[in-house]
């Protein structure tokens, strides 16, 4: 029973920052690699960044390339995201993924709103 839980949403101003975590259990959190996913009100769910199995390399979109950072804690099952410079457009619920065995496994979500 593969379990991921994230938290560290909120509202924030333009230019702001926010950490994200995302607690993992029910699998072997170092043999696979994680991923951030966003979905903005009405929109689709877009992938945001990824990261390898010992957090040695990093992925992210475009759009947030440069003001955030993925990371992870393999001694605590946990993975991150620094969230920098923050925009209106990255206002979304952010989802923690875990691809395992050929299925897609995500967290319940965590609200970020960027706004004055």
């Amino acid at each position: 029973q593969v379990q991921l839980v994230e938290s560290g949403g909120g509202l924030v101003q333009p230019g702001g920052s926010l950490r994200l975590s995302c607690v993992t259990s029910g699998f072997t959190f170092s043999n696979y690699a994680m991923s951030w996913y966003r979905q903005p009100p009405g929109k689709e769910r877009e992938w945001v960044a990824s990261i390898d199995r010992v957090g040695e390399v990093t992925n992210y979109a475009n759009s947030v390339k440069g003001r955030f950072t993925i990371s992870r804690d393999n001694a605590k099952n946990t993975v991150y995201l620094q969230m920098n410079s923050l925009k209106p457009d990255d206002t979304a619920v952010y989802y923690c993924n875990l691809r395992r065995l050929g299925t897609d496994y995500w967290g319940q979500g965590t609200q970020v709103t960027v706004s004055s």
